[in-house]
């Protein structure tokens, strides 16, 4: 916690959202998930799945990532939004795309991808300037604090990797 509360601008990035299997099981429901595909011009490219019901789809893993976001930011939390990307080669999401949150939530991505996509990453900006990144590996878990000056994008995925597949998660937990 103490990482947390000591920056201005908090954000801490953990290797280890949970057991690999619990993470492939994970992955495996979010695929079977229909999501809608979002071509944006120059904004964004990608496919987005909303989870209205996440604690019910997957209730474990939203119940782990809750607990240690409370454990790290010393917050009471509640689940105030659900939806997972897929992010396939070509496809990135802007910043000019992004939400702007006045009270301060706590925004949790979970990286269910199969296996690391190097350069698809999420930059999180303050003010325009990249203030922390999250790199593109299963089960890396990473919380922001989303104050009003806080805008994230996923960057571009580059075509040299054919196969890559990006599934990143995103839980918006409110106090």
């Amino acid at each position: 916690m103490s990482a947390w509360s000591s920056s201005p601008l908090p954000a801490v990035l953990e290797e280890e959202a949970t057991d690999r299997e619990h993470l492939e099981g994970c992955a495996a429901t979010l695929e079977a998930l229909a999501g809608k595909r979002e071509v944006l011009g120059d904004r964004g490219s990608y496919e987005e799945i909303c989870l209205p019901e996440a604690s019910r789809v997957l209730p474990g893993l939203v119940a782990r990532v809750r607990a240690r976001a409370e454990a790290l930011t010393g917050r009471s939390l509640a689940l105030a939004s659900a939806r997972a990307f897929r992010f396939f080669p070509g496809d990135y999401r802007l910043v000019r795309d992004d939400r702007v949150h006045e009270d301060r939530p706590v925004e949790v991505i979970v990286d269910l991808s199969r296996e690391a996509v190097p350069g698809a990453e999420v930059h999180y900006r303050h003010r325009g300037q990249v203030f922390f990144v999250v790199p593109s590996r299963p089960g890396v878990l990473s919380l922001v604090e989303r104050g009003p000056t806080v805008l994230a994008n996923h960057t571009y995925v580059s075509k040299r990797h054919r196969d890559a597949r990006v599934v990143r998660l995103l839980l918006l937990f409110r106090s």
